[in-house]
């Protein structure tokens, strides 16, 4: 069994890709981080913002996990804005960090989306994958789900079985 991590990038810490999350967590034991707890400012060329938690953040996650599971509602057709500037900040470790980068090297990644729409736009997990290959990390899968009235339906349940199955 993989030791993995999710990371969940709402601005709504309580909506409905925690529901999906809390899901996949139960069944994988995965912890989540939820990025709107944490003070993650946008990248800067200068690298004025090291103090602020990413650092110490990306390097647990490499330092203790073998797979993350990003997930992210889907915002204007694209992930959030807080899981951008995470993986905008990315390139610290190529710049500053690089020890901690390089442990990037080998990991996985798998990802979550929540919309309201049923079907993703054409597109959506391009910056996904193009970073894994960039990073030299293994893109293994990939979920899109919805809630309908408050709930997690069985279709979406179904999926995410499967899903389960591939980042274990």
């Amino acid at each position: 069994m993989k030791k993995g991590i999710i990371i969940l990038g709402s601005s709504n810490s309580d909506g409905e890709t925690r529901k999906i999350v809390s899901y996949v967590s139960k069944k994988t034991y995965y912890p989540i981080i939820d990025l709107k707890t944490k003070n993650i400012s946008e990248f800067d060329y200068e690298f004025k913002n090291i103090e602020d938690d990413f650092h110490p953040l990306i390097k647990e996650i490499v330092n203790n996990y073998e797979i993350i599971v990003f997930a992210t509602p889907v915002y204007w057709y694209s992930m959030s804005g807080i899981m951008k500037t995470f993986f905008d900040r990315i390139s610290d470790c190529l710049k500053i960090q690089k020890e901690t980068g390089r442990k990037l090297r080998g990991m996985e990644m798998a990802i979550i989306s929540c919309g309201s729409d049923k079907k993703l736009k054409n597109g959506f997990h391009m910056p996904f994958i193009e970073t894994a290959k960039y990073l030299g990390m293994n893109y293994i899968s990939d979920v899109h789900c919805w809630i309908e009235s408050e709930t997690i339906p069985i279709s979406v349940k179904n999926e995410l079985n499967t899903f389960i199955i591939s980042i274990q």
